[in-house]
């Protein structure tokens, strides 16, 4: 035998010894999973719990430490290397927060606007804003500009490393949203003039709801034109599907303005009616601070919803031609 044989040979008897050592004396098992998400995704329940803690915006207060502890954490214990003390909550917690911080596919650190962790926060402070400053056109134009700027920057953020936009599809993605936003925003407030303010405060809403239309498909439109990829239960890749693209993109967007909403929905009534308040008169300041802060409530709760609403993984039916898109 080499060397070198005999060097593997030990090495691998070594992380032989290593294991069992550690289920003897107590240790963390190697066998948890995780790679795929701590709750059961077939349920609804499984996968809010699931987007509760991917959304959680604590972590976007996380140091740079702490994240390079939790990839420290993650990558050892792929390796087979468990920490003296981890337990199993630790490992996990470990996990969501590298998923938070570090892209799934390139292992690059995010933005951090673009996080996951990011969205409620940047979220209510800009929906806010655009539903306080919904009259004027050049605070029309502005905030949706910068929504549309932070969608850009979010949708950059968590591009699929299997299939990455390039400058040009990012700009025409861009502009073409920030173009149907603005134009959508201006055109309903022309025509929401002579009725009732409360009307008018749902102006924004309309407004991103018809950005989203054109936004996601337009990032997304490598994914229609090649497909997705699609695997057995085994993880074995059997090619692209169009078909599910096309499936995948229209859930996107349907949760994307059901998550919008509530936040867009609901305050307009609460601020309609605290507006007519001699509190909201003589502070007239306060009003964004409030709907930002209402915003935010609602927000909390339908981001991790609306996210579970659909599966991340479906089944879907291959036919027997697996050269030809299905």
């Amino acid at each position: 035998m080499e060397p070198e044989d005999r060097q593997l040979d030990s090495e691998s008897l070594r992380i032989l010894q290593k294991k069992k050592s550690q289920t003897m004396s107590g240790e963390l098992p190697l066998n948890i999973n995780i790679k795929e998400p701590r709750w059961d995704q077939s349920t609804f329940v499984g996968r809010a719990n699931h987007f509760f803690t991917v959304t959680d915006p604590r972590n976007i207060l996380l140091t740079n430490k702490q994240l390079e502890n939790a990839r420290k954490i993650i990558h050892d214990y792929r390796q087979g290397i468990v920490p003296p003390g981890l337990t199993e909550n630790e490992l996990w917690r470990a996990k969501y927060i590298y998923d938070s911080a570090f892209h799934p596919d390139t292992g690059e650190k995010m933005i951090l606007i673009g996080r996951m962790s990011a969205q409620v926060p940047m979220n209510m402070t800009i929906t806010g804003c655009m539903m306080t400053f919904y009259k004027s056109t050049p605070a029309v134009f502005f905030w949706q500009w910068v929504n549309q700027s932070f969608n850009a920057v979010v949708n950059y953020t968590n591009r699929s490393g299997d299939a990455p936009l390039s400058v040009k599809e990012l700009g025409t993605a861009y502009v073409s949203a920030t173009t149907g936003a603005v134009a959508t925003a201006l055109g309903l407030n022309a025509l929401t003039k002579h009725v009732s303010p409360l009307i008018g405060r749902f102006v924004p809403f309309a407004a991103v709801a018809a950005a989203n239309c054109i936004n996601i498909p337009l990032m997304r439109q490598r994914e229609l034109k090649v497909g997705i990829p699609v695997t057995d239960e085994n993880g074995n890749r059997l090619g692209e599907s169009a078909n599910a693209a096309k499936q995948a993109i229209a859930q996107v967007v349907v949760s994307r303005i059901l998550m919008a909403a509530p936040g867009m929905a609901i305050p307009p009534f609460i601020m309609n009616t605290l507006e007519k308040k001699a509190f909201l008169k003589r502070f007239p300041w306060m009003s964004a601070p409030i709907q930002v802060g209402l915003v935010g409530f609602c927000l909390v709760f339908a981001t991790p919803l609306c996210c579970a609403l659909f599966p991340q993984k479906r089944y879907v039916y291959v036919p027997l031609q697996s050269d030809h898109d299905f």
